[in-house]
């Protein structure tokens, strides 16, 4: 990409030229005032009454839907030891991702008004992505009674999704009476499905690996069996019901037996779960913890196979990161979890698209249309069409990289993909018609209109 596109102004008229529009013909797309203006081959910029647009040869690309994360920890407020909404969003952007919906479990717990108003002004400060805060589903994640889901949804934050990701909901009457409650503005409960019971004291898999390593085990059955039940809840209820970072075989057997009796459940399965398995933790390398744990190659090949035909909905990256001390220790005293944001694309190419599971067509929709959709994103997901929002992706599929953790943008280095090369790469990610990211580095944040920031801040006094 040539200086002059790397460095362009704000102009808010862009002619990407030549680009595969979701993997298909070459096709040029014009943006400008934050919507697409044009989309054809050859396009005349001046004829469209368009002038001075920055031209961006695309050539190469693939252009698809700015990406939407319906799984991201910002951690902010309260633990910007491990990541802010700032640093989170930069890697957001970096990664392709136009809207990321933020988890509750910060400090304080997203589960007032005030709080999930608080992401929201934060997120529109920072303007990498749109900021979708999550509210919690319970008090503090307590799991003993239900948080404020009304006065959330009828926010500024209008928040439709709400989970205790993290902990599990595990109170049958609570999990009921939170799927019936939601129903009312049209919100969606996600469960992290683990039965504590089950897991206490777990490190890893039960499997053949844990026996011989000697580390307890987080037997399969433990997610699955809170999925049985929550689908049937769904079912019971009406309601809508997503099933966070599913990790079993069992679970997408589970989840398309729910489908085809016609329950209203989503699901989502993480890229590190579409690739990596429990044998990785024979190092004892605390990178490689996470909750759910890594698990068989069966489950890995199950996951793949049920994103391919639906039955999975999305890709959510469960993006975790912690401060370093947090994961340099020994494996039973590390925190789980793992960052994403900048890896997810190119483990998905990885592992579904150069397998042939999937085109780029079936990546949009698993990564930009669905996830809007479960998150109610009216302005995101959209198909690359005139007169749509301008959130658009451009990537070099072509291109090969190798991890660096310490050159990423979040704070977070403990990526599983650290050292490994991977292909595809985002060259660019326009949000409401902005350049966040351009030749493949951060350019600059859009700016939201001063009201849609004061007020937040207004409503936190």
């Amino acid at each position: 990409m040539a200086e002059q596109q790397q460095n362009a102004s704000n102009t808010g008229a862009y002619l990407i030229r030549g680009a595969a529009i979701l993997g298909g013909a070459a096709e040029d797309l014009l943006i400008r005032d934050g919507l697409i203006a044009g989309r054809g081959q050859d396009l005349d910029a001046d004829a469209a009454g368009v002038r001075d647009a920055t031209v961006i040869d695309a050539h190469g690309l693939v252009a698809l839907p700015g990406m939407v994360d319906i799984h991201t920890h910002l951690r902010e407020p309260g633990r910007e030891d491990a990541e802010t909404v700032e640093t989170g969003t930069r890697a957001a952007a970096l990664g392709g991702y136009t809207a990321v919906h933020a988890m509750a479990n910060s400090t304080p717990v997203a589960d007032t008004a005030g709080v999930v108003e608080q992401v929201l002004t934060l997120g529109r400060t920072a303007g990498w992505v749109d900021v979708r805060p999550v509210g919690a589903v319970t008090v503090g994640l307590a799991g003993e009674q239900l948080a404020e889901l009304g006065a959330m949804a009828d926010s500024r934050a209008h928040v439709r999704v709400f989970s205790d990701d993290g902990i599990c909901v595990h109170d049958p009457v609570l999990m009921r009476r939170a799927l019936e409650y939601v129903k009312a503005f049209d919100g969606v409960v996600a469960q992290h499905a683990q039965e504590p019971r089950l897991t206490a004291g777990a490190q890893m898999n039960e499997g053949e690996v844990s026996a011989v390593l000697g580390l307890a085990g987080w037997p399969a059955v433990a997610e699955e069996s809170i999925i049985a039940r929550d689908v049937l809840l769904a079912q019971h209820v009406g309601s809508r019901l997503h099933v966070c970072h599913v990790s079993t075989a069992g679970s997408v057997e589970i989840i398309r037996w729910a489908k085809s009796r016609g329950v209203d459940v989503t699901a989502e399965v993480t890229p590190h779960h579409l690739w990596l398995t429990d044998d990785l933790a024979r190092s004892y390398d605390p990178v490689y913890k996470v909750n759910p744990p890594l698990r068989t190659d069966a489950d890995v090949q199950a996951l793949r196979a049920g994103l391919a035909d639906g039955t999975i909905d999305v890709v959510g990256t469960d993006h975790a990161p912690h401060p370093s001390e947090h994961k340099e220790c020994e494996w039973a005293q590390a925190a789980m979890g793992m960052t994403g944001l900048e890896t997810a694309l190119s483990v998905v190419q990885h592992t579904m698209i150069e397998t042939g599971l999937m085109g780029w067509a079936d990546f949009a929709r698993v990564t930009s249309t669905a996830p809007a959709a479960i998150g109610r994103v009216q302005d995101q997901g959209r198909p690359l069409e005139v007169g749509e929002p301008a959130n658009v992706t451009l990537v070099d599929p072509a291109a090969r990289w190798t991890v660096d953790p310490s050159k990423m943008a979040t704070m977070g280095r403990n990526s599983p993909f650290a050292g490994r090369e991977l292909p595809g790469k985002v060259v660019a990610t326009f949000f409401k018609g902005h350049p966040t990211v351009l030749g493949g580095e951060l350019n600059t944040p859009y700016r939201y209109p001063a009201d849609a920031v004061d007020a937040g801040r207004a409503g936190r006094r």
